[in-house]
Order: C-alpha cells, then structure tokens, then sequence
C-alpha cells in the first residue's frame, strides 16, 4: 500500500471513523482502524462489533493494499503533525508516514479478520431536514440512562406513526420526549413510515454530526435490526438496541394545579451560580415559589449556603419542591437551543413529578424530571 494524501483531510477522516471504534476491549482489532486503498481512494473504517463508520477520501494511489493501524496513535500523530500532503507506505508490518523530515513507523496487522461494514436497503426510511433532526436529537440525547444496567434505557425511542415522529429518552429520573412533525420538500404535511426502534446513544451522536454538518435532508434506513446512514463520503451502519421500550406515556403528568413561568437565561443563570454549593449536596436545589416570587436555595454542610431570588408569572397556591439543578439546566439548554425565551414548570405537589415545557409554545417539547427529597 502507498498513497499521497492531505493531512488535514485525512486527520478528520481518521477522527470521526475513530469515534466508531471500541474505546475499551480486548480485542486489539476493534481498537484499530481498518485502511484501505483502491481505486476510489482511500477507506477508513471504525468498528466495535455493532457500530461502523466508512469515510472515502479521494487521494492519490500508487499501489493499492489494505491494513489495520491503531486509530488513536493515528489520529494523535495526525492530528500533531503540519498541514501538508502526507506519504504513507507499508513496509513489512510498519506502516510509515512521512512528511518532510519526519518519518513515523506505525505497527499494523492484516485486515482480513476487521468487521467488514455491512450492506443495508432499509426496509423503513425516515427523511428529516438536517437542522430538525440535529435539534430533535440535541433536545433528548442529554436524559440518555448512562450506565447499563437496563440497555433499552441507552438510547432514545424512534417512534412514528405516520405522521408524527417522537424522540423518547428517559434515565428513569427524568424524561424528555420531542415531537416532530412530518413534511414534505413544500413544508405541507405527508406521511412517513411507522416506527418503533430505539437507537443507541453512540450512533445517535454520529448521525447528529452528519446532520450538523449536511445542510439538504438526511435520510436514515431502517432494516435486520440495524440503521444505516450514507451522506458523500460516509456511511454509518449500527445495530439497534433490541427490547421494549417503556410505556412512557404513563409518567406524564396530565394535569397541573401550580404553573411557574420563568425567564429561561434568568433562570439559568441562578442555577450556575447556586450549583457551586449544590453540588457537595447531590445537586439538590429548592424551588419555592409564591405569588410572583421564586425563591432558590441550595446548602452545602461544609462549605454554607446559597439563596437566590427571581420574578416569575405563576398560577394557583405557594408550592416547595427540589429538583437535581443539573437536570433542570439540561431542560433550559434544550429549550433555548429551540428558541424558547422561557420555561413554563407544572406541578402538583412538591414530592410529585414535576413537567417543564416552553413557555412561548409547549406543544412539540416535555420534560418530566422527579423531585428529590427537600432535606
């Protein structure tokens, strides 16, 4: 294998394949990034056993081969080295990259043994603006459950029925759930295909990038228990998180009798400041409101206490309640990344779960988040 090719581009490719690859296995392989040269160019491809990640870079080819190469020694080194073309060539089991007077020799293996990126028609095709989809995945990605004792809890919930398309996630502390409807090219209303998949979190993260990055619809297809995406010069291929997903629907309160309506930068600035405190304390903030008052307070046994004041519009009697001042700030960073100015918070008594929703437009974005204990 020898090939001339930018660095910049290549560092780029190598990152974002390497984001695919196994962060933490035995399996040296699935550390590595597969290389590949041909008449297309140059293949780079990540994988962990159920997520793939191709990127084509066109180069110039002198003599085509295919290796495997550790994908973080090689995103280090490109990522360190001056922008410039790149020669890399395979010598017995090194390959070397050279650039001027540098010279670097990279161990490698056969590739013969890598995963090969699978094939995938897509039985289901899901087509969203690429601006709705990143801000749909942006505004639930964050309830994601972090640790995997419950695996269908590690991704979000795809589900349409045609004409409506919801995102669900939920870390069984809180819930966040988006609404989408579906369009055509004209904007008008059309209908899609039914769904019902839940998507892991690492895929999702990709196809938000792609998303960010494309600026026409992106399609993603759905078939064999995996999705695929493909956009010039990148495919994703993942397997989906097989399972039930929660009936959700029963952890949304449908009735409120107090509403609190707040500034959302006002409110968000209270809360960076009182979670200085809050933090040696789980986090624990209090909200207290009464009439056009809300009152925050937070404590910490070592270090003291915090309290804060805002102005707010609120309906029916005084209510104490806590929530986790971090989740509240993911709900208030999701809703400004929609363009909402304020926050409208729903509840029913203090131990109750508590709904947050856009003050300007609360139809198409939820979040349930449980209270915690006041003391």
């Amino acid at each position: 294998m020898r090939l001339d090719v930018p660095r910049k581009e290549f560092h780029e490719a190598a990152a974002m394949a390497n984001v695919a690859a196994a962060g933490r296995t035995s399996i040296e392989l699935l550390q590595s990034l597969k290389l590949e040269a041909g008449d297309s160019g140059l293949r780079i491809l990540g994988c962990d056993g159920e997520l793939w990640l191709e990127r084509t870079l066109p180069c110039m080819v002198h003599e085509p081969g295919s290796w495997c190469a550790s994908g973080k020694l090689l995103v280090d080194l490109l990522g360190s080295l001056p922008d410039g073309d790149l020669h890399l060539e395979v010598d017995g089991h090194a390959l070397v990259l050279s650039q001027g007077p540098s010279v670097y020799r990279v161990n490698v293996q056969p590739s013969s043994d890598f995963p090969e990126i699978p094939d995938l028609d897509g039985e289901n095709r899901l087509t969203l603006p690429s601006e709705t989809l990143r801000s749909a995945i942006d505004s639930v990605l964050y309830a994601v459950a972090k640790d995997g004792h419950r695996q269908i809890l590690t991704g979000v919930l795809f589900e349409c029925d045609g004409r409506t398309l919801r995102l669900v996630s939920t870390d069984t502390h809180r819930l966040a759930l988006r609404k989408v409807e579906l369009t055509g090219s004209s904007g008008a209303p059309t209908i899609g295909p039914e769904l019902n998949y839940v998507l892991p979190e690492k895929a999702l993260k990709l196809v938000r990038s792609l998303a960010a990055a494309e600026g026409k619809p992106l399609e993603i297809r759905f078939a064999d228990r995996r999705l695929a995406v493909d956009v010039p010069g990148v495919r994703l291929v993942s397997q989906l998180i097989e399972g039930t997903f929660p009936a959700y629907e029963r952890v949304i309160p449908t009735e409120a009798t107090r509403t609190w309506k707040v500034e959302i930068d006002q409110l968000a600035e209270k809360i960076k400041r009182i979670m200085i405190l809050a933090r040696d304390n789980a986090g624990r903030v209090c909200f207290y409101g009464d009439g056009d008052q809300l009152v925050l307070t937070a404590r910490s046994e070592e270090k003291g206490e915090a309290k804060e004041e805002l102005q707010m519009l609120s309906t029916g009697p005084s209510l104490e309640t806590a929530f986790n001042g971090a989740y509240v700030l993911d709900v208030l960073v999701a809703l400004s990344g929609m363009g909402a100015t304020g926050v409208q918070i729903e509840q029913t008594e203090g131990q109750r779960p508590a709904l947050f929703r856009s003050a300007d437009d609360g139809d198409d974005y939820l979040c349930v988040i449980m209270p915690m204990a006041l003391r």
